[in-house]
This record gives structure tokens, sequence and C-alpha cells, in this order.
């Protein structure tokens, strides 16, 4: 295991060093190799899950390209990426993106981390016509552009925690109460992602008739939430909803378990990417977690097998499992190779075109593109921390696991 993660992290630091000291040889399609760019959150506020995205990329690279790379017509190419670290600053990724097409010839993008920096690197891209296939800008206001160029293989963020208040909702119904019996503490940061998130939560809630009894707006610099808990703790809703990154979804368990907070339902965005199952004890038990994907789920591909495949592989090299941030962003090389080897040309517009009629099944899941660039066949997942482990709770057809509900009382455990 050692021996191929050491390999693995030597092949990528080749790639780097001869990508950053050759650009202009890499500036295109040069002799048996396809670069694409992409500006990625290395440092700042979203680098843990820029790490996640990279290494998504990354892996899904050196598989692509041991399976004999890219085939068009007679000729076989190999994928490299281009990487710039934007520093976790939308302002930053948007110039970044910018230089990758014009001094460094870059023609074909992956998308960068988060839905902010997205937003703001998307309209370069469209500018200079450049196809932009992204897995972590989940915003619904990137598909509402008229955006040409962009395409996602991730579902849209306002789609991350419905099923949370629909199974709040179940399980009133199941207590002989009606779910407009139901208080909602609500509790989001204030970026694109999460402010999407709040949107779709609430149409669930409004469609509920549940009552909102605590409405929060969290810095996007989350470090301290205890205004909110002890809020929590006085009005005793049924439901708690946060929505945040990695560091909002630990730092929501961490003290929601040291203020030993009680409610009978807690649902989160970006808990498996903060791996609070390992890094919390069973401070992070029960705890409802929105996600694009999980390895239980029963998809396969030629390349990377099932999701358990994916993840075991991943895991030989990282050495952690791979939260779903990871898996999407490899699947958006899986796409970029399929739209390659269709379009049977590297001409940017013909790919384009063939990335626009995308039809395939990958390990990640279904992947077509609606006229907006929407993935609309994938639907999302709602898995429940139980006993350290992610087990998938909803929707049903995927479930593998019963839901814990109510949760335990911190004086039961």
């Amino acid at each position: 295991m050692k021996t191929i993660r050491n390999l693995l992290i030597t092949v990528f630091s080749v790639f780097a060093l001869l990508i950053g000291t050759t650009t202009s040889s890499f500036s295109k399609v040069e002799g048996d190799t396809i670069v694409l760019g992409a500006a990625i959150s290395l440092t700042g506020v979203y680098a843990t899950n820029g790490e996640h995205t990279q290494r998504g990329y990354d892996l899904a690279v050196k598989v692509i390209n041991d399976r004999g790379g890219v085939k068009i017509g007679d000729k076989s190419y190999k994928l490299a990426v281009k990487y710039y670290d934007d520093e976790s600053d939308a302002k930053i990724a948007a110039t970044l993106a910018q230089r990758l097409i014009e001094q460094d010839g870059v023609q074909y993008m992956l998308g960068p981390y988060g839905s902010g920096i997205t937003i703001a690197v998307a309209p370069v891209t469209e500018k200079f016509k450049i196809p932009m296939i992204e897995a972590n800008g989940a915003s619904r206001a990137l598909f509402t552009k008229g955006y040409k160029y962009l395409f996602a293989v991730l579902n849209s963020a306002d789609q991350y925690l419905n099923s949370a208040v629909d199974l709040m909702a179940e399980q009133a119904q199941a207590a002989g109460k009606k779910p407009s019996d139901v208080k909602v503490a609500m509790a989001f940061e204030q970026d694109a992602f999460s402010l999407d998130v709040k949107l779709g939560v609430m149409d669930r809630i409004k469609a509920h008739k549940m009552k909102v009894v605590i409405d929060d707006a969290l810095p996007k610099e989350l470090n301290d939430m205890t205004a909110t808990l002890q809020k929590v703790k006085a009005l005793k809703p049924d439901l708690l909803i946060v929505s945040g990154h990695s560091k909002g979804a630990m730092t929501g368990v961490k003290q929601i378990t040291d203020l030993k907070v009680d409610v009978d339902m807690v649902a989160m965005t970006h808990c498996d990417a903060a791996a609070i199952n390992k890094n919390l004890g069973g401070g992070g038990d029960y705890v409802l977690c929105a996600a694009q994907w999980h390895k239980s789920l029963a998809y396969k591909d030629d390349y990377f097998g099932s999701g358990k495949d994916y993840a075991k592989l991943f895991e030989s090299i990282y050495n952690y499992d791979p939260p779903y941030q990871a898996a999407e962003s490899s699947a958006a090389l899986l796409v970029w190779k399929d739209a390659f080897e269709r379009a049977k040309t590297t001409d940017k517009e013909k790919v384009r075109n063939a990335i626009a009629k995308t039809n395939m099944m990958t390990f990640y899941g279904p992947i077509k593109f609606n006229k907006q660039g929407q993935n609309t066949d994938k639907p999302m997942v709602l898995f429940q921390v139980q006993d350290g482990k992610n087990n998938v709770v909803a929707p049903t057809k995927w479930a593998e696991a019963k839901l814990i509900f109510p949760t335990p009382k911190w004086s039961d455990r």
C-alpha cells in the first residue's frame, strides 16, 4: 500500500514539475498529452475540501492513463492537470482561470471547489468559450445564467437537506403528530452554497407547514455556534439543520457534544468531508448528513468498478475513506474521457457538444446533463452516523440501515 502511494505521489509530482516549468509545451494538446486546467483551494478556509477535490481529479487521471488513456481515432492520449492554488478566494480563482486560458493556453477546464468560487470562475470560461466540467459548485445560481460551457456532475445545493425535512415529517406522523407541530431550528453560513441549501429546506418546511423557531445567519469563517446552540437548548426544537462546509460541520458537532444539546434530529452538510464519525468519536453518532454519493450505492463503471472498489483504491493511496467531494471530482474526469472519445477530436467546440450529450453510468452514479448543464439523473442521499459508520438511510431505495430516531439524549448515552 505504502509503495503504491509513494509511486502515485511521485508521478503527480513529476507532472506538476513538468507543467510548472514548461508551461508552453503543455499549453494545448502537445504530443500525446491533453492538459486540463484547474484553480483549486489548496490553502485558506476551503483547503480541506480543495485537497479532496484535487485527489479525486488526480486519482482519475492515474486510473484513466493506466488503462490506456483517451483514445481518439488510432491515437491514445494521456491526461494531465495544470493546477493553481486559488487560496479559497473567488477573485483569485477568476484571475487564475483567465491565466490558465490566456497564458497557459488551456482549452479544457475542471471546476474549483465551492459554489462561490465556481460562480466567479464560470463567467471567465464562458467568455473564452472554454468547456468546464465542475464537481463541487452546487449553487443553483450557476444554472440560471444561460451558460453554454458549464457542466456539473453534482446535484444542485437546493436539494441537499430536503429529505431530512421530509424524514422529520414522516417521524412526526409515525408518532401520531402532525408535521405542522414540528419545530425547526436553522443555522446557515452566509455563502452561496448554504443559502441555496436553505432555499430548498424552506420549500419543504412550508410544504409541511412546520414552525421555524430559530433562523440564524452564521459567518463564512465559522468558529463558534455557542449562541445558536444555547437558543436550541432553551427553545427545544425537534429538528436542527446546519449548513456550512467542513469546518462548520466540525464546529457544530463538537459544540453540540460539549454543550450536551438534545435534539430529536440533527441534519448537516459536509459532515463526511469533516470525517465527524472518526474525528469526534461518539459525538458524531446519530447526525444525519447530506451527501452527493456514498460508497454503498449500487453504481458501477468499467474504470473504478463499484463505489466500494473506488473507496478501497482511494483509501489505499490516501489513507482515508473518500468523501463525496473526491468521488464527484473523479467522475468529472470520466466525463471528459467519454466526451473526447465520442467527439473523436480534441476540437473544443466539438468536445463541448459531446459533453452536452453525455448519458453515462459511473461508479458515482448516472450522469446526463439538461440544457442548463445540470446532471438531472442522480439523486442525493442522506446517511446517518451509526456507531462510527456512515450508513445510508434515505432515499428508501438505497437505504442500507434503519433510521435511529429520536436521537438518544446525552444523559442516556
